[in-house]
């Protein structure tokens, strides 16, 4: 539905170059929700505004459903552009307008009557659950609901695409879940076909089926979500994947503890991870049964990305060194990723 190719933006500051979209390519399919990750200044932002050609690319091409974008003449693009709507991270309503006044803003030049504009807006609100705020004023909603009025702004001319640039980073943990619940609503009530910027991993995996990992205005890493968290290959994709599911967080607290500073000679400090049917195999009984390993338990997490669970496991093995070497091949067969992070002598070894 959606394709960017070979796509570079050059700003000039002085003469100063700033390359801050490099090259992309960029597939996106009808109805995926597609998440671009990456820290500030990565140029991700920037990107999402090519889409609707907010900003025109200094080299390559845009192409939505088959029709080249950067060729279309002004009048042709403003056309085009109303099956693409954009919400941002400071929602923009106009603060002297009301609920029903700033989502029917989108329809007043589209040539509807009054009442084709009430009840188009009526049905939005009542979409995204405001229906009970259609006479308030945008200070009297919380963030989340100013949120709404801006998703219901964005759909109003039925748009196939929605962009959403940092669309929950002004809100609170608890309002972003329920940001996102309404946007995969949307995806699956509408078909619309959405691209989410973000740099926070955790809004990916809450809701992104594909993504693409963004650093220095390059695409370094993408693909399908479950891929991606499951199999990271670049160490900025493993950064924001291990903060995400915050196994990162736990090791910190477990080898910074004095009950794991000492290790005994038989026993190691392991990480395990594993997907999808790994996840319900019983794996510690398994360890002790088959080769006599006494396994503690001391994190343990599954997430469910796309429906496909992934679990995380950090454990002391403690036994007889060959049977633990057996029960590592034996763990790797089974689609289990293991990781030595501590031996009694503190050696760190790297993942096998």
């Amino acid at each position: 539905m959606i394709e960017l190719k070979d796509i570079s933006v050059t700003f000039k500051q002085g003469n100063r170059e700033i390359h801050a979209v490099k090259n992309v390519n960029l597939s996106v399919d009808k109805g995926d929700v597609y998440g671009i990750v990456g820290y500030s200044g990565a140029g991700k932002s920037t990107l999402v505004r090519v889409i609707n050609l907010l900003q025109r690319p200094t080299e390559g091409s845009v192409e939505i459903n088959n029709v080249e974008y950067t060729g279309l003449k002004p009048k042709q693009l403003r056309a085009k552009r109303k099956s693409i709507g954009m919400i941002f991270q400071h929602f923009n309503l106009m603060k002297n307008r009301s609920i029903f006044q700033n989502v029917e803003f989108s329809l007043k030049y589209q040539g509807k009557s009054k009442q084709e504009r009430r009840e188009k807006v009526t049905e939005l609100l009542e979409l995204v659950g405001l229906s009970d705020k259609i006479d308030s004023y945008p200070n009297q909603l919380s963030g989340g609901q100013k949120q709404r009025v801006a998703i219901a702004r964005a759909l109003a001319n039925d748009p196939e695409i929605l962009l959403c640039d940092e669309a929950t980073s002004a809100l609170d943990p608890k309002t972003t879940l329920q940001i996102l619940a309404l946007l995969r609503e949307l995806n699956k009530k509408l078909g619309l076909t959405i691209v989410l910027i973000t740099h926070e991993m955790q809004v990916v995996k809450e809701i992104c089926n594909k993504v693409a990992v963004m650093e220095n205005g390059e695409v370094i890493e993408q693909g399908d979500s479950v891929q991606i968290f499951s199999k990271p290959e670049k160490p900025l994709t493993k950064d924001f994947i291990r903060t995400a599911t915050h196994i990162d967080q736990a090791l910190e607290t477990i080898l910074g503890s004095e009950s794991f500073s000492h290790l005994e000679e038989d026993e190691w400090l392991v990480e395990l991870s594993y997907v999808g049917d790994s996840t319900s195999e019983p794996l510690i009984a398994q360890l002790y049964r088959e080769f006599q390993l006494t396994t503690n338990i001391l994190y343990g997490n599954v997430e469910i990305i796309q429906d496909v669970p992934l679990g995380s496991l950090v454990v002391t093995l403690a036994g007889n060194l060959e049977q633990r070497y057996k029960a590592f091949d034996y763990l790797i067969a089974q689609g289990v990723y293991v990781n030595i992070l501590k031996k009694a002598e503190d050696t760190q070894v790297g993942g096998r």
